[in-house]
């Protein structure tokens, strides 16, 4: 296996002595001055629609040992020789159903939700950036820029309400590669998980409010959180708990009925078995059932990407008619929604506590 590049590590490229500048370093210059700054990390995209864009951000995807924990003298043949030769057409053809005339719907709403949370962190004194685990903007180029531009405090805040080692710790694991190449590594500070705050749940259920109030109320509310396989719950990720932490407190928030809110995972991949019930399974039960209308909501995503919009929005809607339902509706991730936002000032202002002066503990 030594052709293979290890993907699983950042690639890391000197000249001189110093590292090449990266164009990511220009998504470090979002918001204001000082030496304390907030890094939202998000999954990544790729850069087009093609097969090609996708056969790289998956080779980096699958690649990391996070995500599949196989032996790699087992996965990596396996990758290169079967999945990245058939996959990529098929991934390319569903996220050109999906990509917008700014780019992927993942990389725009993260964008627009980075740049409200800066204006709104400026008047604290923080800073915020946006990386991609995989991908671009790059996590080492984006903290390069940083610590260039005089950042010597970071706090690190993966968009993955709940904690799971394949994107929370693979996030944490891109940000501490980074950081081991620098001279000065500034004081650090992470948020593993917001699966329960109370003001994540209450805008969640803002979100689902608003919705109803426009499009009326369905006879069932799913909420599809994205799988993992039953064996990485098993060896002690706690993200099966987290999901189902958040699904009651939003039930008990919207004082729904048990079978109302039903909880479910989808995206699974491969003859592993994953978390159940399966999102599939469950949406052609709902149609067997004489369940007309369904509507969806995915608690799990901070903004709207190919798992929401193609997976659910347009595929989970296609099989549900198919299958004798009537009607599916998607509610929309909370993106740069403004309870998303203050939301989220709120849980940075709350753990950059100490390291600013009164402007930051003030009302946090």
């Amino acid at each position: 296996m030594s052709g293979h590049k290890n993907l699983g590590e950042v690639d890391i490229r000197f000249q001189d002595g110093k590292r090449l500048p990266s164009t990511a370093r220009k998504q470090a210059r979002q918001s204001a001055p000082g030496d304390v700054a907030v890094l939202l990390l998000n999954l990544g995209t790729p850069a087009a629609p093609t097969a090609r864009a996708v056969r790289r951000y998956l080779a980096e995807f699958l690649g990391d040992a996070r995500v599949i924990d196989y032996p790699r003298w087992l996965w990596l043949p396996l990758l290169y020789g079967v999945i990245l030769s058939v996959r990529p057409r098929r991934s390319a053809r569903a996220y050109a159903k999906i990509w917008t005339a700014q780019g992927s719907p993942l990389l725009v709403h993260s964008r627009a939700l980075t740049e409200k949370l800066a204006a709104a962190c400026s008047n604290d004194g923080v800073r915020v950036a946006l990386a991609m685990r995989y991908g671009e903007p790059a996590t080492a180029g984006v903290i390069d820029g940083l610590l260039a531009d005089g950042v010597r405090r970071l706090l690190l805040l993966p968009l993955y309400p709940q904690y799971s080692a394949t994107s929370t710790a693979a996030a944490f694991d891109a940000a501490f590669a980074a950081l081991r190449w620098q001279r000065r590594v500034p004081e650090l500070r992470s948020i593993g998980d917001y699966h329960a705050e109370p003001e994540y749940i209450c805008a969640l259920a803002e979100s689902v409010e608003k919705y109803w109030k426009l499009h009326g109320r369905g006879a069932r509310l799913l909420l599809s959180f994205h799988g993992i396989p039953a064996r990485y719950v098993r060896l002690g990720d706690p993200y099966e708990e987290q999901c189902l932490t958040t699904a009651r407190l939003l039930r008990e928030r919207l004082n729904l009925a048990d079978d109302f809110l039903i909880t479910s995972f989808q995206s699974r991949v491969g003859r592993e078995r994953w978390l159940t019930p399966y999102t599939d399974a469950i949406l052609a039960q709902f149609a067997a059932d004489g369940v007309g209308h369904v509507q969806v909501l995915c608690p799990g995503f901070a903004v709207d990407c190919l798992e929401t919009l193609e997976e659910i929005q347009i595929r989970g809607r296609e099989q549900f008619l198919a299958d004798g339902g009537e009607r599916l509706d998607y509610i929309p991730a909370l993106n740069d929604s403004e309870s998303h936002v203050q939301f989220l000032r709120g849980l940075i202002r709350r753990h950059v506590r100490g390291w600013l002066g009164g402007g930051a503990d003030a009302g946090a």
